[in-house]
Formats: C-alpha cells, structure tokens, sequence
C-alpha cells in the first residue's frame, strides 16, 4: 500500500538550545573539538549513527533529550561557552596583514575539482581534496578575504568494501543535502539561484549551494534540477565518474560555471586560484565577461586575467593531466568560443603544447599554463620535475629558469590532531599552536612536555587506533558473512602496546602499498617476535578504474588472511577523512613508499607528525625538505632507477633493514619508567622541525605574499583608467611579437684571458639590434656560471647589462661586468627577452634569444 503522504518530523529546538543549529551548519565544528563534545554529550550513540553529521544528527534527536539538556546547567554552560568563542570567531573582521606592505583590498577565488572538508561531505577522493579543504581552512582562520567553488556531487565518491576475495567493490551513496551541513542558495523571493552553462548548442541550468567554512564561503554548483535534460542532471552526480566526456562536461561547469556563479553571488575577485587544471576553462569565462562588459579585444582581456590567475600543478606524470579530443571539445565549446573573437585553431592552441600539430590533443593543465602568469609546484622536488616536463612550453628557458615556483603543500594541523595531543599542546606551548603554528618559537614548547606525559598520550591514541581497526574489522567480517569464530577473532587481531606502522592513501601503484610485503618471510620474522611486536594497519582506495591499484588491495587483503599474519595486519575499508585521522593519531611510525619522483608532495606525513608519529619514507616529495637525519628515517638516499623491479628489491630490504636494526630497537628500548626516551626524542625533534613548517598556514600565507598580492596588483592597474594600461600592455605585446625575428646579438666584447685571479671585474658590452624596438622594450643580460666538463653550466645566474647608446639606426650597445667569485671553468653567454613594468613572468611571450 502506497501513503498519500510522506513527512519528516523533526524536533523542535528549544529557544536557548537555536544557536545549535548556526553551529551545525558551520564546518567550524570540524576543526574545534568542543562543538563535536557537545553533540557527544547530547547523544554519542546518535552522534556515531549519523557519522559526524550535525545537521542530520539535529533532525534525529528526541525531543526529549533536547528538553532533558536545557535542564543541565553543566551542559548549558559549556554549551554558551562555545557559541560565545563561535560568534567571537566569525564576527571578527581583522584582515590578514602579516609582513604584507599594505592592506588587503581584494578577493581571492579559489577553485578545485574537490574539497575533503568533513566525514558527511564526502566531495573528496584523496589529498587533492584534503589539500583543498585544509586551504580555505587556513584561509579563514587567517580571516583572508577568500571565497571558493567546487561541484555539487550528488553520490560523492564511492563507499568502498572487499568481497569474500579481497576485491574492491563501490557503492556510490546519494547525498541527503537538505540534511547535511550544506545550504541551498536562494534570492529574495525564495527561489534558488540559478545560472546557465554552455554545454554544445545549449545552455544548462546550474544551482548554487554553499558551504560555510568558517569565514569562507564555499559556493558548490549543481546540474541536477528539474529544468535540465536526464543526461545534464547528471553531470554532478559524482567525483570523477564516466568517461572522457563526463570529464569535459564537469569541468565546463566548474570552470565557466563557477566564473559566473561568483558573479552572480555578488563577487569580483581580483585574483583566481586554479587548483589543478580541471577549473582552467575558468580563464576564458573571465576574458569573455571583460569583452562584454567593458568592450575589450581578447589581447586586453587576456592581459588582466593572465595576471591575476595563480596556477598550481599537482601531476608530476604527462599521464595525470586531463586530454581531451579535440573534435570533442569544439562540439561542446565551438559556438562559446566564438564569443572570444577568436579562431577555434588559436583556442585550441592555448591548450596544446605544439601550435602547429593538429594531432595533440587539448590539455586542460597547458590550459591553466598559458593563462597563468604565476604557476607553482607542491614541493621543491616536484617543482624541478615540473619544470622538466613543461620545458617544451618555454622552449628557449634553461630548466632551472621555467617559470614554476615551489610552494610547499602543508596541513591544517588543528583539523587533525588529536584531542588529547592538543590538550598538551595547549597546556604547554599554550594555544598559540592553534593561532600561530607556523612560528618555530611557539614549537620549541614541546621541549617542555615531560617524557611520561607525551609517552602516555600517544600510547592512549594507539590505543583507540586499535580499538577502532577492531571495530571496523568485526563490522567488515559481518558483512562479508564470516563464520562466528572469525568474527569473535578479531579481539585477538593488533596489540595495542605493539609497535603499529601507518599505511594510508590513494592505491595508485607508484605509491607502492604493497613494498614491505616483498619478502614476506623477513617480514613474518619482523613482526611475530614476541618480545617486540610489530604490527601494520592499512587503508585506500584505488580508482574504480584502476585495476592494477585494485590487485594492489587484493594482495593486502590475502597477507591479512594468511595465518602467518592475521593477527598483525589490517586492513580497514572505506578510507576517508574519519579513518585517517585514526590513522595518523595513533600510529607510531607512518610508512611512505612512493617510487621517487612521483609523489607530488604528499600530506599524510605531516598530519602523523603533529600527533607524534615518526616518518619512515622514501625521499620524495615533502619528505625531501622535512628530514634531517633526526626527526625520522629515510628509506634510500633518493636514488632514482631505470630498472623498477631492481628497485622495488632494493628499497624493501632497505626498509627491513632500518626497521630490524634502529626502528623496533629505538622504540622498545626502555627505561626503568618504561619509557622509550630516545624514541621521545626523535618525537620531539619530530615535531619541532616538522609542524611549524608543514601547516597550511604557512602555506597560505606563502600563496599570499608570493603570488596573491602580486596579482591583485597588476590587476588593479591594468584595469583602472578603463583597462588603459590593459590596453597599452596588449599592443605592447603585439608590437614586441611582430618585431622580434628582427633581433640579433651581432657581437659581444670582453678581453679574452686565459686566466683571471678571484674577485676580477670582467667588463662586457655587447652590440644588439633591436630594430623597431627600443632598449625599454628589452632586458639585455650577461647569463654566466661554473661549467661541467661537457662544458654545461652547473649553477648560473644573470645581471642586467645597461645600455650604453645607440650606435647605428636600431643597434645598440650595452654594457655590464662579471664578478669572477669563485675558482673553476666559468661560461658566458649573453641574452634578450622582452621587458614591461607589468610582466610577473619574465618569459610569459615565450621570446628569448641567446647568442
């Protein structure tokens, strides 16, 4: 029999009990423990139940109870104690201003393709997404003035669990949005707000959602609304889903969608921050809105947007960039493309490598590239790599000289520390760690926290790590239909006193999940001695598409089987925010194996870290900065290897060899207190080094003072005056471009010694023509430095020679001295690039000429 009616009775909140609810919708509550206490303390079965969902979980709660609190005077206190600190958090307007030579007075949009915020949102499916939400973080702790857009998916990423075999299976899960911490954007009548997309030969709906986190407003951008066809309402239905064309689909709405929602939200960011290159089509919505709005060319649009855009590249393989076909993208984009005033052949060169090679593909990171005028790396490792892979896009720029800067990723460190551990933290490096965390002074504190006192925190999140791989182990063997005996085995499974390796991330196989299980006997040897247990609890998922990340799992799952290893190996299904904090709150050692150089970066170091943790990890990405021989160990020197399978050899002996000889021996090394001393030590050392540089303050602040306020600025003027210096700056660039196969370096004069004595002046001048050009135009420099025995430059640096008149129509001459500093070959060269007091990036027009 179907009902007439279906209703949702919800409990009423009693008047005093209604800020509950502001705090609930608020992500604050992710990253202040006291808020989830208080729900705790309402009702911690429900509050499990609805998965750290606040909303949800006040949609769910007795009338009863609610009735029952506004009784308790111990809750009603602790409870006005925490929306006091709340309203305090919000209502303070201070603006960031640290070290920044004058006021804010822009926006920054910042833009990704995922979000990992909370447990309830999962808008994530690794450390891109977790990288996100710990920047808008930051951003409003920091109170920037920061504003976000991401997608709506409606089925998030896949709930992951194992069969009977050990296969990966996914479950995409539909969102209940009216019951999450996420609100539907309305206008004054009550009607949400809407925006249109182009998608081919039409335009779709879009609706706006948002989450508040914090001071910052994160703008999410649905397809899924009655007006649209079946096959557009699914466009956000979930994190990286279907093919190639659901890809493009998704990335026009984030990209042009996401420009003009921030427009329409009342938003006009001075800067824009692409996360990755999958918002770059965000580049073309902004040049079309200033053609439109304010009657420019696409040169002068082009100008204003290229400078104010922030690029940063996370991919360190060709193969993890998005392509597209091209006939693809013209039936999606051919008519949009039009409104730019420009060919589809020029378009599609601003996502090609090779303008001239009809058969590339159109890249969205080359995109985000060329339309950037500051572009950065995820670490100083990966910005060399980069740098590498993206020569080609600057074909006359020395590798060392590409135009990708290194800004370290980091982790917004109060989001993922444990209550207990930030107790201490407060006790005894006060809560500035909180307000301050990238300042050393304030993590010299640890010092000060006694051995037992750190020792028996870290022990008590060990053991709710094992409490809760417990858990999760009984839950994942009922659901597989395990025989009673398996399942009341699992009280045997881990020891919580044991030392416990951390394994957690994405199963892609150059993150090698499966390396310390090569030689399986060495490793049962390692972890069954009864004098000194050792134990691993894993976690990740592969890409629903990617089979070998997927045999990866499967081959853990068979060694958690095997009787050797049952009791000492798990491996928990379904990663994702709640199990990583576990994860890296209890663990004593937090294992990376990446095969060097292709991690990226890398965060979940950081955050084992900051609770105690000790990295044990190949040299690769983050941990290449972070190690000093104390606060770790290092698995290899970072060698690099053609042969991978010798490799794989070589870096798992390597790490049996640093656990059986100082890992397992440093940690059960005891003192009469039974204190580990010298693994507190290395704890200690640990976090003084690591957290206050690894924090997505820093971070932030690092986005601010190198690349934000120096966009914001070339915005401001090239767009006053009605886009004057935009329009000057264009037919500059026009003019420099139509004019530079004219320039020749036609001598260059120095006295030639064999030998100088350190500390010699070499004077050289050098004779350029600049034809149409003007020395203004230019930036004529002596380029010199120590040589190789192939008569290659190791180092080099350049200094700006001067001009030194006119000699002939068009030919100049300019002068400048090398300082002979150092002993050894060194090698000269002399070069011209175009110059402008607007240019960021000193190689933007792609002209260089070299002698």
């Amino acid at each position: 029999m179907t009902p007439i009616l279906s209703i949702n009775v919800v409990p009423t909140l009693p008047e005093n009990l209604r800020p509950l609810k502001e705090l609930a919708c608020n992500l604050w509550f992710n990253w202040h423990p006291e808020v989830a206490d208080l729900f705790r303390r309402l009702d911690i079965r429900l509050w499990e139940d609805t998965y750290h969902n606040p909303v949800l979980f006040l949609g769910k709660i007795s009338q009863e109870r609610l009735d029952e609190v506004v009784e308790n005077e111990g809750f009603m206190t602790q409870f006005t104690q925490v929306y006091r600190d709340f309203q305090r958090y919000i209502k303070d307007k201070s603006i960031f201003d640290y070290e920044l030579d004058r006021p804010i007075d822009f926006t920054i949009a910042y833009l990704s393709a995922e979000y990992g915020l909370a447990e309830s949102l999962p808008f994530y499916s690794g450390g891109l997404g977790v990288l996100s939400g710990d920047h808008l973080k930051s951003a409003s702790d920091l109170n920037l003035p920061l504003v976000a857009v991401g997608l709506l998916y409606q089925n998030g990423y896949f709930k992951q669990h194992l069969n009977m075999d050990g296969q990966q299976q996914e479950r995409f899960k539909e969102i209940d949005f009216p019951n999450a911490p996420i609100m539907l954007e309305k206008d004054d009548e009550g009607n949400p707000i809407k925006i249109t997309v182009p998608m081919k030969q039409r335009e779709i709906g879009v609706q706006i959602w948002r989450v508040q986190v914090g001071r910052v407003p994160l703008y999410m951008l649905d397809s899924n609304i009655q007006d649209n066809r079946p096959e557009d309402r699914a466009i956000t239905s979930m994190l990286y889903g279907g093919d190639r064309e659901m890809r493009l689909r998704q990335e026009i709405i984030l990209g042009i969608g996401g420009a003009r929602a921030l427009q329409r939200m009342g938003h006009s960011p001075a800067v824009y921050h692409m996360n990755e290159g999958h918002s770059a089509f965000a580049c073309l919505e902004r040049i079309r809105t200033l053609m439109k709005e304010q009657n420019l060319s696409f040169g002068e649009a082009f100008e204003c947007v290229y400078a104010s855009n922030v690029f940063t590249t996370h991919t360190p393989v060709p193969a993890g960039n998005d392509l597209f076909d091209t006939k693809m993208v013209e039936s999606y984009l051919g008519e949009y493309v039009k409104e730019l005033e420009i060919s589809f052949k020029d378009f599609l060169a601003l996502g090609r490598k090779n303008y001239a090679n009809d058969g590339d593909s159109f890249e969205m990171t080359i995109l985000a590239l060329k339309m950037s005028a500051q572009i950065n790396g995820v670490s100083k490792l990966h910005t060399e790599v980069s740098r590498k892979m993206w020569n080609p896009l600057w074909q006359e720029v020395p590798n060392r000289e590409v135009p990708i800067r290194p800004i370290t990723n980091g982790v917004h460190v109060p989001s993922w520390i444990s209550p207990d551990m930030a107790t201490l933290y407060d006790r005894y490096l006060s809560p500035r760690w909180i307000e301050d965390p990238d300042n050393e002074k304030v993590w010299e504190g640890v010092d000060r926290i006694p051995d037992s006192e750190l020792w028996r925190t870290h022990e008590r999140n060990r053991e709710r790590l094992v409490a809760f791989a417990r858990r999760r182990l009984r839950e994942q063997r009922m659901r597989r239909g395990a025989p009673y005996a398996d399942v009341k085995e699992v009280d045997e499974v881990l020891n919580p006193q044991a030392l416990t390796i951390g394994f957690a991330r994405r199963f892609a196989t150059y993150k090698r999940g499966d390396l310390i299980f090569k030689d399986p006997d060495r490793l049962e040897k390692i972890l069954s001695d009864p004098d000194r247990p050792v134990q691993i609890i894993m976690a990740g998922k592969a890409h629903p598409q990617d089979n070998p990340g997927k045999e990866l799992i499967k081959s853990i799952f068979d060694f958690s089987k095997d009787p050797r290893f049952k009791h000492s190996i798990v491996f928990i299904e379904n990663y994702d925010i709640n199990v990583a904090r576990y994860l890296v709150q209890g663990a004593d050692v937090w294992l990376n194996t990446p095969r060097r150089p292709l991690e990226a970066c890398g965060t979940s170091g950081m955050k084992a870290a900051a609770n105690g943790a000790l990295n044990l990890s190949i040299p690769d990405g983050w941990w290449c900065e972070a190690y000093d021989g104390e606060n770790g160990w290092a698995i290899g020197r970072g060698e690099e290897y053609e042969d991978t399978i010798l490799q794989d050899q070589l870096e798992a002996q390597a790490i049996y060899e640093l656990l059986e000889k100082e890992v397992i021996h440093l940690f059960y090394d005891r003192s009469r207190a039974e204190l580990p001393r010298i693994w507190i030590g290395k704890m200690r050392n640990s976090m003084r080094t690591i957290c206050p540089v690894f924090n997505s303050h820093r971070m932030v602040e690092e986005y601010m003072g190198a690349c934000y306020v120096n966009g914001a600025d070339v915005w401001k003027q090239l767009t006053e005056n009605n886009f004057q210096r935009a329009k000057e700056l264009a037919q500059w660039k026009q003019k420099v471009i139509s004019n530079w196969s004219k320039i020749k370096i036609r001598s260059i004069n120095f006295v030639n010694h064999a030998d100088v004595s350190v500390g010699t002046k070499l004077p050289v001048d050098a004779d350029v023509i600049l034809g149409e050009l003007s020395p203004e135009d230019v930036l004529v420099e002596l380029y010199f430095g120590p040589l190789n025995s192939k008569q290659e430059f190791v180092t080099a640096k350049s200094i700006a020679m001067q001009p030194d008149g006119e000699n002939s129509n068009g030919q100049y001459k300019f002068k400048g001295d090398i300082e002979c500093n150092v002993t050894g070959r060194l090698g000269l060269q002399v070069r011209v690039r175009p110059q402008h007091d607007l240019q960021i990036n000193p190689y933007e027009t792609g002209k260089l000429i070299w002698n």
